[in-house]
């Protein structure tokens, strides 16, 4: 192989068009994402996007597109380095299928490595395949950390929602519930290390793609006030695997700190399972953190079992 070239620049529209179909053939070959939502989002809107307005929030990664042959063979994204370098910094990668065992990856997480800047560097592994297991050991990496995907079919006995006394179920207002809906994301995952440091811009990007609907994202109030919420997505066909039906997402649930121990995640997460199945959706799927033990108990209690895990590997830089 002759002219590889990796660089480090604002990815132009015919770059960003060449990186999706990489990533599309990766998803075909694996049976799975290659990268994480907010990567989708970022190509899509941050880059060359159409109208990408980014807010006075909003601090974009960096790309890395490796070339090969004059033709675009790998691509990375690294999150931006926050200001503690106590603090990790995530990074994702993908390699074209027809491009693999030539050490494309290895080059790419050197890339990363260097980028971040003296931060312990953590990359994800979307499906845990082996291939990433064997990259993440030629380079010194270790897997900490697994989120699991769980799913249940939705035609089987689903308990209808009951509320603790004094909380009422609405459904999302846009353009009125964004800063509150910050607030309480913000309390809710304070100490998760994505969904808690969400911002305007990344509440406003989702509420710009096509899945989005108002309908489907519930919020709980108590007193006048938020308490909770559980957000849901239905993807279309063949997006989770090549010959996937659509399928329904416990997208987000989060309660208030003081509603822990109330019942009000279950019962939110019952609220939006009963919105997906009425939707005709006959799946429904979420992620959540292999070590987060009470969550698991829960869905398993309402029927969901673990499908696919992805894992996070970590090397000090």
């Amino acid at each position: 192989m002759t002219g590889r070239q990796i660089t480090n620049t604002v990815a132009s529209a015919a770059q960003v068009a060449d990186i999706l179909a990489l990533i599309r053939a990766a998803s075909l070959t694996d049976g799975v994402e290659p990268v994480s939502e907010h990567v989708m989002l970022h190509l899509r809107y941050d880059s060359s996007g159409p109208d990408p307005r980014p807010g006075p929030d909003h601090k974009p990664g960096r790309d890395f597109i490796l070339t090969a042959d004059g033709e675009i063979a790998g691509y990375a994204y690294l999150d931006p380095p926050p200001p503690d370098p106590a603090t990790d910094v995530s990074g994702e990668l993908v390699i074209h299928p027809d491009r693999r065992r030539r050490g494309l990856g290895q080059a790419l997480v050197s890339e990363l490595a260097a980028a971040a800047g003296g931060h312990t560097l953590r990359i994800w592994a979307h499906g845990d395949l082996p291939a990433a297991a064997g990259l993440a050991r030629a380079t010194g990496f270790e897997r900490f950390r697994a989120l699991w995907q769980m799913r249940r079919p939705l035609h089987g006995p689903l308990d209808q929602p009951v509320l603790p006394p004094g909380r009422t179920l609405r459904t999302f207002v846009p353009g009125q519930d964004e800063d509150e809906w910050l607030s309480l994301n913000g309390r809710a995952f304070a100490k998760h290390p994505e969904q808690g440091g969400w911002s305007r811009h990344d509440l406003e990007l989702r509420e710009r793609e096509p899945w989005f609907d108002p309908a489907g994202f519930f919020i709980a109030e108590r007193d006048g006030l938020m308490a909770g919420f559980h957000w849901t997505k239905v993807h279309p066909p063949g997006e989770q695997g090549p010959q996937s039906p659509g399928i329904g997402e416990v997208y987000v649930v989060g309660v208030d700190p003081a509603e822990q121990g109330s019942g009000l995640g279950r019962v939110l997460t019952l609220a939006g399972l009963h919105h997906l199945r009425d939707l005709g959706v006959a799946q429904a799927m979420l992620y959540v953190d292999e070590d987060n033990i009470p969550a698991i108990r829960m869905y398993e209690r309402l029927g969901f079992t673990r499908a696919r895990i992805d894992a996070m590997y970590r090397r000090l830089c």
